[in-house]
């Protein structure tokens, strides 16, 4: 194991989250080399980054072991990176791919750098950009061995108690996916509460009641401290489009729950919104309206005697919406 003040390491992926942990690590004293496709950020070399501009100089700029994180997006880009670099780094240099792969894909690519004797870590990654700059919070799983070698450097770029070994290969990247499951169900949570606040039959101070669920309420968090600040910061919901868009990896947590009959009606309910936000077109609106019309003859679109009915149907109601 290295001393701890002499940790090095390599990154390939300069953007958001790559770029703001070498800003971290070398704001914190640690020697970190970096390749990008895109143009090194100015601040980074200035910062004492080591630049290289072609893979092959990972293995001149660090000692070995040399152990090198990979933050670029998930998917097909990931197993071309490490076939270029498993042509070469040497036996017991250690690869840690911090990004969103499945977890399945990172058992295969464990497997198959194994045979070069090169280890392999899926290295979840979580707390955002400004968590990459200021402390993250990390998930690993791998060869228990290669994981102790990397923990000095996790340790040093993370939160106080913000590093788990998970387990075996893969174990990193699932709970990194189960972590945003719940994420998924938590921000569906607390947009559903901002619109029963923002329908009440009176004008409520949303901006105040966020800012005191932040102070000492069950429901505190950092997803409820960012509510309150975007809140304030564009004053209110109505100029934001309703469209969200994500990457996908939570559909890939919903097909294993199938597969494990491990039920999880909340986390699948946020991804079904999420789709519901990017149809325009409503098909199956219309469609439910054609039969509506159909077997009892309502009428296409808004009308206001049905949406009168609607309100005062119910002869026990004590309260009106707006």
């Amino acid at each position: 194991m290295k001393n701890m003040n002499d940790l090095e390491f390599g990154v390939i992926g300069l953007g958001k989250m790559g770029g703001n942990l070498a800003r971290q690590a070398l704001a914190k004293g640690l020697r970190v080399a970096g390749h990008t496709i895109e143009r090194v950020p100015p601040d980074l070399v200035k910062a004492g980054l080591v630049s290289v501009k072609k893979l092959e100089g990972f293995v001149k700029a660090l000692k070995a072991p040399r152990i090198i994180f990979l933050y670029i997006p998930a998917g097909p880009d990931v197993d071309k990176l490490l076939d270029k670099l498993s042509k070469i780094l040497k036996p017991g240099d250690i690869i840690a791919d911090g990004g969103n792969s499945y977890w399945g894909d990172s058992i295969a690519r464990a497997q198959k750098l194994k045979v070069k004797k090169i280890h392999f870590i899926d290295l979840g990654t979580s707390g955002g950009v400004d968590g990459a700059f200021h402390g993250a919070c990390f998930m690993a799983g791998g060869e228990k061995s290669a994981y102790e070698k990397i923990e000095p450097i996790l340790k040093r770029l993370s939160v106080k108690d913000g590093v788990v070994y998970a387990g075996p290969s893969g174990s990193g990247h699932f709970v990194k996916l189960v972590h945003n499951g719940i994420e998924f169900g938590m921000l569906q949570a607390i947009g559903e509460g901002i619109n029963l606040l923002e329908n009440y039959k009176d004008n409520l101070d949303v901006a105040n009641v966020l800012k005191c669920w932040r102070n000492g309420s069950v429901i505190r968090s950092w997803l409820v401290d960012l509510m309150h600040q975007m809140y304030v910061m564009e004053g209110g919901t109505k100029k934001i489009p309703p469209h969200v868009e994500d990457t996908g990896e939570v559909n890939w947590l919903l097909s294993d729950a199938i597969q494990m009959e491990v039920p999880i009606p909340v986390i699948t309910q946020s991804v079904i919104q999420l789709f519901a936000s990017r149809d325009s077109e409503k098909k199956w609106a219309k469609a439910v309206a054609m039969m509506r019309n159909g077997f009892g003859g309502h009428p296409y679109g808004p009308n206001q005697p049905i949406q009168t009915e609607r309100k005062i149907g119910r002869v026990g109601e004590i309260y009106r919406t707006k």
